[in-house]
């Protein structure tokens, strides 16, 4: 079901600059908890996630200037931001210390959002992403949690399980969802070793 705008203008902001995205031939993905929604899963968080590649990021920020937003170059080196009066965008080019590359955008379906048509982040890079945020520094298990269950068809366990076999927190929490019964850890691992 579609968010009303006048409750989530998160929203109306992510629309909008979509479609400025793809007016400028910009490619682009929703990611993040928007992604999510998209997909049919929890409901949406307070900040919007788009990825582009990095050699892309000051195009994104002067097309995005040329319609109202004002662009913020941080110190982090992976991200842009935008905003959009109080309303921030964070255009990710290196999430998870995983560049964005033309493979991760085509990594994607269309799907509507709020009947705007664009490329949504496949489920499986989803889990990959949120489980490998995970460090001695972060590691709350609750967020990903709703993620696994709600897109658990959508997700391609093994892939999930051999992209992120050095992390021994997204192992913890794959071992925790094999216990819930999301998944099967015996089936992710011995699909993934068979690849």
């Amino acid at each position: 079901m579609a968010v009303s705008e006048d409750r989530q203008p998160l929203i109306a902001t992510l629309k909008k600059a979509a479609f400025h995205l793809k007016d400028a031939g910009i490619p682009f993905c929703l990611a993040g908890s928007f992604a999510v929604y998209a997909r049919g899963g929890e409901s949406v968080d307070h900040d919007i996630d788009f990825l582009i590649k990095q050699e892309d990021a000051e195009r994104v920020l002067a097309s995005l200037s040329e319609v109202g937003f004002r662009g913020e170059v941080p110190p982090e080196g992976w991200l842009v931001k935008a905003w959009d009066d109080d309303l921030l965008i964070d255009f990710i080019f290196c999430p998870v210390q995983r560049p964005v590359t033309d493979a991760t955008l085509e990594d994607t379906d269309i799907i509507a959002v709020n009947a705007c048509h664009m490329p949504v982040l496949s489920a499986t890079e989803l889990m990959i992403h949120k489980t490998l945020t995970w460090s001695a520094h972060y590691c709350d298990f609750a967020r990903g949690l709703p993620v696994a269950r709600s897109l658990r068809e959508q997700i391609d366990w093994p892939r999930v399980y051999r992209e992120t076999a050095h992390s021994p927190y997204a192992h913890a929490f794959l071992f925790l969802i094999d216990r819930l019964g999301v998944m099967s850890m015996a089936e992710a691992s011995a699909l993934a070793a068979a690849v």
